[in-house]
């Protein structure tokens, strides 16, 4: 029997989703392939496929919206602005860098790849609480270090423009399906919750 390998605590970083992510069957799908319910790409997997060592529910500062226009749902998909007032229900799940790395290449509609680049930056450090890269130009290539957590660095992916950058766009009921699933399974909202904290941060029709 093959003696499973755990990963070094320092390959180790917090991802922190706030959109589709939350749910763990979504983030699943980025690990090991397929399509998501509801969704109409496949996604091609991490190198590591691996689920989280560990996920749990936080908040975040900044504003959640919703904005462009999803391949995968249809309609708008989520955006974090640190910088506007928020707050905004996220989930940390802790994963190898490498993971973290594929799960954002695949956010870009890449396949992910060995000598990606951008696995030396996350394990080199971004700087501390509230650095940010921009890796290119992409709606999800700018990484934020949103806080620390056991002494691992938090990190998530974004838009590089802001909040008011855009003109927002409702997402898709199969994409708000995923977030409410996942705003459930993490933080342990009702249907009341949920629908209170969609009301706050979707665009007014």
């Amino acid at each position: 029997m093959q003696e499973t390998v755990l990963p070094h605590r320092g390959d180790l970083v917090w991802y922190v989703s706030y959109g589709s992510n939350l749910a763990a069957d979504r983030l699943q799908i980025y690990l090991e392939g397929g399509t998501p319910p509801g969704g109409t790409r496949r996604n091609p997997g991490a190198r590591d496929p691996r689920p989280p060592l560990a996920s749990v529910g936080v908040d975040l500062p900044g504003a959640l919206y919703f904005a462009g226009e999803s391949p995968q749902w249809g309609g708008g998909v989520a955006f974090y602005d640190h910088l506007t007032p928020g707050p905004t229900a996220a989930r940390a799940h802790l994963v190898t860098a490498g993971q973290f790395v594929d799960i954002a290449a695949q956010e870009m509609h890449r396949i992910p790849r060995e000598g990606d680049p951008l696995e030396r930056l996350v394990l080199d450090g971004l700087g501390g609480h509230g650095a940010r890269h921009e890796t290119g130009p992409g709606r999800y290539e700018t990484l934020i270090e949103v806080g620390r957590r056991d002494g691992l660095p938090m990190l998530t992916f974004t838009a590089p423009h802001g909040r008011d950058a855009l003109e927002h766009n409702a997402p898709s009921p199969a994409y708000l399906a995923m977030l409410a699933a996942g705003l459930r399974e993490s933080h342990g909202w009702d249907e009341d919750r949920t629908a209170a904290y969609f009301a706050r941060v979707l665009p007014s029709s």
